[in-house]
């Protein structure tokens, strides 16, 4: 299997398009990019490539929903080629996120971001998280055996006394994490395997209750966990829910 990842980046306007292009290869230079700029084109790439990833825009040309159908396109033609997971697909569009988040939702996009309500640095942390999905799942195929042996060992690694939630240690050494994060994962590892929504991390921060902040969090507790262990996977993004402890699971 090819290391090499792939991504489409389907967008009608060419700045726009040029500018996530740029986004991505600064984040991960390396990456093989294909821009395609209509529903047309799109549909007939996806039909002779399998794409890693895909950054969509909903509205393309005259076409006010021709975003919709390529996420169908891509579910039936490629969504179940990885063992059964999909294809990640982050849409990016200027159609307002009140209403068309829920809709990306159901066709299991993975992310939805609104034009001109989002910086830099949230495309390029949702496109590193979908990434993160990409290499677990690719990790996951190469070696089913291995995984389950460390995942067995993950189960006992982690210890979190609930009288001392400021010490919790992973394989023996103390995990460095501010209170917040402490709470948050308290919560995660406490509902290990379940979905833990945005709704409930935010009752454990005392301020900023908003997605970004909670996914800033997670991030900081990752790298705590991978100062320690650089293999560590064990939080799972859960796309426009929330997040799951899996280690173990």
């Amino acid at each position: 299997m090819s290391n090499l990842v792939k991504v489409a980046v389907i967008e009608d306007d060419l700045p726009t398009s040029n500018q996530f292009k740029a986004w991505i290869e600064a984040a991960k230079p390396g990456i093989h990019i294909d821009q395609w700029f209509n529903r047309d084109d799109a549909e007939a790439a996806i039909t002779r490539e399998q794409y890693d990833l895909v950054v969509l825009d909903i509205e393309l040309g005259r076409e006010r929903h021709a975003g919709v159908a390529i996420i169908n396109a891509i579910n039936k033609q490629l969504g179940k080629g990885e063992g059964g997971h999909t294809t990640p697909v982050l849409v990016v569009s200027a159609m307002p996120a009140t209403i068309y988040r829920s809709i990306m939702k159901a066709l299991d996009a993975w992310d939805y971001l609104q034009k001109a309500t989002f910086e830099e640095a949230d495309f390029i942390e949702t496109f590193l998280d979908m990434l993160r999905a990409v290499k677990e799942r690719r990790q996951q195929k190469i070696s089913t055996s291995h995984k389950k042996e460390e995942v067995q060992i993950a189960a006992d690694s982690l210890s979190i006394d609930p009288l001392r939630q400021r010490t919790p240690t992973w394989r023996g050494q103390r995990i460095n994490l501010p209170l917040t994060a402490q709470r948050i994962l308290a919560v995660m590892f406490e509902k290990r395997g379940q979905v833990v929504s945005y709704d409930d991390l935010y009752e454990v921060v005392k301020s900023g209750r908003n997605r970004d902040n909670i996914r800033k969090h997670v991030s900081t507790i990752r790298d705590a966990f991978r100062e320690i262990d650089p293999a560590f996977e064990g939080i799972e993004n859960v796309p426009m829910r929330g997040f799951r402890w899996v280690a173990g699971i």
